[in-house]
């Protein structure tokens, strides 16, 4: 066959040759096309996997060095990493569910055996994942950094999954169905494995919970119903009122009331006091949640409690959680018990 398409001399077979030549040629152009279309949608498959991965933020960068303000100039200080682990915590709260959570061990934590350190669990929104505070929130960067330049002392940070599939919604409470009590997980089953399994200050003094959007809520609800569990609450764009959401609260106005740190805040606001719990919240000016938040904020000065709300510019969105996160990590630090 080679022969005949490279002489192109038998006057028998080329009637047949040019057809199966042109066939060739149209199939080629075919296949190249397919090639392109496939580059193009395998371009915009892995444009969509890293925008869905980021929001459109870079992929998480951690500098090797950072300058440090010294008496007289700036230090290079070495940027040590932390350790990011994956364990299963088995609740029986959720009927034997296992869920995925992240721990952030601090810096130096394996070189230093005998320190024991804080804890701040942070709670996603929904639709979301713990990997959420990792890939868009560029947490383990803001952390480690903030470690090395000394504005935040080494804690453990804990990220679990607030649901058994991306778009199952919790509320991160205890739901009116068997197998749902996502608080009780969080406050008990998660809190005992994480003191059991690493080397926590294993006292309500020195361990924090925070969240962002239905986490930020979630935060302010269970450390509410949890007293002593907590000493610091930290709301990034929360709310303070329960949603109706029957398959959660199942239409019951008590359980709805029960649920709502605005209601709730006047029955443990002595606790809090006593307890010596500080609230952190923000929200953004153009989040419809802003106004829920001010009025939360002016309650709890109303009824002593130690608290700060800042209103910062911008959405409902990770921009603005992204921009606070240093922020965020640095009250934690300060409000809890380091030893």
């Amino acid at each position: 066959m080679s022969g005949e398409f490279a002489t192109g001399s038998s006057s028998v077979s080329a009637p047949s040759r040019w057809p199966l030549s042109q066939a060739l040629m149209r199939l080629s152009t075919a296949l190249v096309v397919l090639a392109a279309l496939a580059v193009g949608v395998t371009g915009a498959v892995r444009y969509g996997v890293t925008f869905w991965l980021y929001r459109g933020f870079s992929a998480p960068n951690v500098p090797a060095t950072v300058p440090v303000r010294v008496p007289g100039g700036t230090r290079i200080v070495r940027v040590v990493p932390a350790t990011t682990e994956e364990i299963l915590v088995k609740s029986s709260a959720l009927g034997g569910w296992a869920d995925p959570v992240y721990v952030v061990l601090p810096p130096g934590y394996a070189q230093h055996p005998r320190i024991r350190y804080p804890v701040l669990y942070l709670l996603h929104g929904t639709p979301g994942e713990p990997l959420n505070f990792f890939n868009v929130g560029d947490l383990i960067p803001t952390y480690e950094v903030l470690v090395a330049e000394g504005r935040v002392q080494p804690m453990i940070l804990v990220v679990p999954s607030g649901a058994k599939n991306f778009f199952t919604d919790t509320e991160w409470a205890n739901g009116v169905r068997p197998q749902s009590a996502w608080e009780t997980f969080v406050a008990r089953d998660l809190v005992r494995t994480i003191d059991a399994r690493y080397r926590t200050i294993r006292s309500g003094r020195s361990r924090g919970i925070a969240g962002l959007s239905e986490g930020g809520y979630g935060a302010l609800n269970i450390g509410f119903h949890h007293l002593g569990e907590f000493s610091l609450l930290e709301s990034w764009s929360g709310y303070m009122e329960a949603e109706n959401i029957p398959a959660i609260f199942g239409k019951q106005a008590g359980l709805l009331r029960y649920n709502s740190p605005a209601d709730q805040l006047p029955l443990v606001a002595p606790s809090l006091r006593s307890d010596h719990v500080f609230v952190w919240l923000y929200d953004g000016t153009d989040d419809p949640l802003l106004s829920q938040s001010r009025l939360f904020a002016t309650q709890l000065a109303r009824f002593g409690v130690s608290s700060l709300f800042q209103a910062v510019h911008g959405h409902h969105s990770w921009a603005l959680w992204r921009s606070m996160l240093s922020r965020s990590l640095i009250v934690a630090s300060e409000h809890l018990g380091h030893g």
